[in-house]
């Protein structure tokens, strides 16, 4: 019955996507094939690659921390990312290119992550260690904020433009350089996937079964750094998909076995993503992604709130 429910769920998902990503993709009318291939195409695949990102990245954060509202921009590990991309951006490695710009964004959600990582061994409540991660975030935007201040006018803009969130920007060297991203950090999720269900239960279940919960959380965290720090640098610190697509995919599949939960937190991140980027393309001037990503999830988060649905069951 489950496995039949899963089937459904999958095909309906996937059609919902194809649909969208079609709708998306002739969004503005008619376009010869190099508009096709060269704008709007590439703007797809980087909203599709990066929701599905930040989905999983959530997907992982919420059960390494057994905290339903735990995700990357909540807990501040893209603000570390904000602040590895904006050292960057402002400064002569930029010119690089952009792999330099998501190395940069990598190593600063990877600090931010282990920070919260060693909060969470002195920080017992899920609440305490939320509130903690929501002031990590505070501290960083306003190192971010000190940075701006003391940029020149030039770098101040493109930093303004980045932050407002878009999937416009890349081209498909970018494109390439994110799914590697999304690749590594999907294979290390779906190597954790198996620690990721016993943690579900807590640290000292885990333990009794033999599970080396460091290194479940560590692997986790990796794989959140990863993909995080990429869409970050490409597409400027997107919120929200992060905490609402695993809730989603829970309540389609009905299930919280990552084996299940991973590849549809991917399919839901993808949705949620492509439709808030249809949203700001259907406007008479396209809408900063990071605007139309807070109107598709903030509800959501709502619900959570005051619906307090179980978690991990």
């Amino acid at each position: 019955m489950k496995r039949r429910r899963n089937i459904v769920a999958g095909i309906i998902g996937l059609a919902f996507l194809v649909a969208l990503a079609a709708a998306d993709l002739l969004c503005g009318g008619a376009a010869d094939s190099q508009v096709l291939r060269l704008l709007r195409a590439p703007r797809v695949a980087t909203a599709l690659l990066a929701g599905a990102a930040l989905a999983l990245s959530g997907t992982q954060m919420q059960s390494i921390f057994r905290n339903p509202l735990a995700d990357p921009h909540i807990m501040g590990v893209s603000a570390g990312a904000s602040l590895g991309a904006a050292i960057a951006t402002m400064s002569a490695i930029s010119h690089s290119g952009g792999l330099s710009v998501a190395l940069a964004a990598s190593v600063g959600a990877m600090a931010s992550a282990l920070i919260i990582l060693l909060a969470s061994k002195k920080f017992h409540s899920a609440s305490t260690l939320l509130i903690f991660g929501i002031m990590l975030g505070f501290i960083v935007n306003a190192l971010v904020a000190i940075l701006q201040f003391s940029t020149d006018a030039e770098s101040l803009k493109l930093f303004y433009s980045w932050s407002a969130g878009s999937f416009s920007t890349t081209t498909w060297s970018d494109i390439i350089t994110l799914a590697i991203a999304v690749l590594i950090g999907t294979a290390l999720a779906i190597a954790g996937r198996k620690g990721l269900d016993i943690i579900l239960f807590g640290d000292e279940f885990a333990l009794m079964a033999g599970a080396k919960v460091g290194n479940i959380r560590l692997t986790a965290l990796l794989s959140c750094c990863i993909m995080t720090g990429a869409v970050t640098a490409f597409c400027g610190p997107l919120g929200f998909v992060g905490i609402t697509a695993p809730h989603i995919a829970r309540w389609m599949f009905g299930t919280s076995s990552h084996k299940v939960i991973i590849p549809a937190s991917i399919l839901t991140g993808g949705i949620i993503s492509i439709a808030a980027d249809l949203i700001s393309q259907l406007s008479p001037s396209p809408l900063p992604t990071a605007s139309t990503m807070a109107l598709v999830g903030i509800p959501v988060i709502l619900y959570i709130l005051i619906g307090k649905p179980s978690f991990g069951k």
